[in-house]
């Protein structure tokens, strides 16, 4: 009997073909907050990137000639995201998520300063921390800000001036209460 692979192998491969396009993919989401010692229960596995909604378009029908069952949703002009691919994988679900057009330089920089990988020899990377406390009071929502506490409380030596920081740059706002009330 043939084994089915895990998530990880699956987004590896999801982040290869990505590369493949000229487009490149960070973990975020539940996975890199447990990478960050916050583990919560989770039913798919979030990649990032800033992809063209036509990118998005060509690299889903390569993930179907591949045999992966993909849907895009494209975004509206009211949407916070540039299109979301939903990619059903034998292990589960990955999403790749597209900040482009709303939000790209919060992914772009944190891509370039990420050094964490999802295991030993792996090149698929975690979004670096500050990077995604600035995405989750950007998703915003009471889910977003109780992950932002929980990580937090388990990096108690996180650098919280370059959160603040970050946060100033990109013009969110919200973190300086969140900091007041971890009384750091």
């Amino acid at each position: 009997m043939e084994a089915v692979p895990d998530l990880l192998t699956e987004a590896e491969t999801v982040e290869m073909l990505a590369e493949k396009h000229g487009i490149s993919l960070c973990v975020i989401g539940a996975m890199a907050l447990a990478a960050y010692h916050y583990v919560r229960t989770t039913a798919d596995l979030d990649l990032a990137g800033n992809i063209a909604v036509n990118d998005l378009v060509e690299f889903s029908e390569t993930l179907k000639a591949k045999g992966y069952i993909v849907e895009l949703r494209k975004p509206d002009a009211e949407d916070p995201l540039g299109g979301v691919l939903d990619i059903m994988t034998p292990a589960g679900l990955i999403q790749v998520i597209s900040f482009a057009d709303r939000f790209p330089a919060v992914i772009q920089e944190g891509q370039q300063e990420a050094d964490f990988v999802v295991r030993e020899n792996s090149r698929l990377k975690i979004l670096p921390l500050a990077y995604l406390v600035v995405l989750k009071l950007y998703a915003g929502g009471l889910k977003s800000k109780a992950d932002i506490y929980e990580v937090l409380s388990r990096n108690p030596g996180e650098n919280l001036d370059r959160i603040e920081e970050l946060c100033s740059k990109y013009r969110i706002r919200g973190f300086s209460e969140i900091r007041r009330e971890l009384g750091r």
